[in-house]
């Protein structure tokens, strides 16, 4: 088992080969896509719940253990990035497609901001 720690600034082919690389040294593989949404959704609440009890009005149980909400993003990172390599996807590819969609469609949804003079 590899103990490498993530270089702080990775490219998202980087991240998703890295993750490859970490999931292929185990004989099960990849996870099926319908596993890897169940393990999204789990990750998503873990990161709902955090920010509840941190940002929101429900207090944390004195049983509840303190997560930290950069892990439970990164999990979420992980298991995003896990899901779309089992279905071939690029995600800079992706990304790259859905902020143009944005840019397009929302350009005159917002008030943009006053540039300092």
């Amino acid at each position: 088992m590899s103990d490498t720690k993530t270089p702080p600034a990775m490219t998202l082919n980087q991240l998703q080969a890295s993750v490859h690389a970490w999931i292929s040294q185990w004989e099960e593989g990849y996870f099926s896509p319908l596993s890897n949404l169940a393990r999204l959704t789990e990750e998503v609440g873990e990161l709902a719940r955090e920010i509840n009890h941190q940002h929101g009005d429900k207090p944390r149980k004195s049983t509840d253990v303190d997560r930290k909400i950069e892990e439970e993003l990164a999990d979420i990172l992980f298991v995003v990035i896990t899901l779309a390599n089992s279905l071939d996807v690029d995600l800079e590819d992706a990304f790259g497609m859905v902020m143009k969609k944005y840019n397009l469609r929302d350009a005159g949804r917002f008030t943009p901001k006053q540039k300092d003079i």
